[in-house]
């Protein structure tokens, strides 16, 4: 079982996978992979970190004051912590969660040939897997992962938002639980 959710920017999926992972971790399950916040300071977003669910291990994955690392708009994206942190969380996620979470594959993760790597093992794994697919990238390792016969898609709109919500997590529990 694959579930991921696509949608517009700011409709909530982030919110989504973050309160199932809170849900799935208070029923006792070892949630592990990836989560990519924003960075603000005062109003503005300046970047994005990337976090190791397992370990907490955090780094950064973009930032307007970069000034080297691939450039994707206003960001430069930092393929060191890319790796060190996202790839190695991936990895582990694999191993040693009951779950493994991608928030998200996008225009960033997307410039780490690595990380690339790693989501597929975490796709062709046995483990459930929940991620998010940047809504509108074209791209041979997403066009790959939704052609597969394990995946599902789901899109987020601020209609079914909650619906979708509860559907992922009945649809994740009950793998689990088999």
């Amino acid at each position: 079982m694959k579930l991921f959710i696509t949608g517009m920017p700011g409709v909530g999926k982030s919110t989504i996978v973050q309160n199932i992972v809170s849900l799935l971790k208070e029923r006792g399950y070892w949630v592990g992979g990836v989560s990519c916040p924003e960075v603000r300071e005062d109003e503005n977003r300046v970047g994005f970190e990337i976090i190791d669910l397992l370990s907490n291990r955090r780094g950064v994955l973009s930032h307007v004051r970069l000034s080297s690392g691939p450039s994707v708009g206003k960001y430069h994206v930092n393929l060191n912590d890319l790796s060190k942190v996202g790839v190695t969380a991936l990895n582990n996620a694999v191993s040693e969660s009951d779950v493994v979470v991608i928030d998200e594959i996008g225009p960033m993760e997307l410039q780490g040939k690595d990380f690339q790597e790693a989501v597929m093992r975490a796709v062709e794994s046995q483990k459930p897997v929940l991620g998010i697919v940047h809504w509108r990238i074209k791209h041979p390792l997403i066009e790959r992962i939704k052609g597969r016969s394990d995946v599902k898609i789901y899109e987020v709109t601020p209609q079914n938002r909650e619906a979708i919500q509860a559907k992922i997590l009945e649809e994740t529990l009950n793998a689990l639980e088999k």
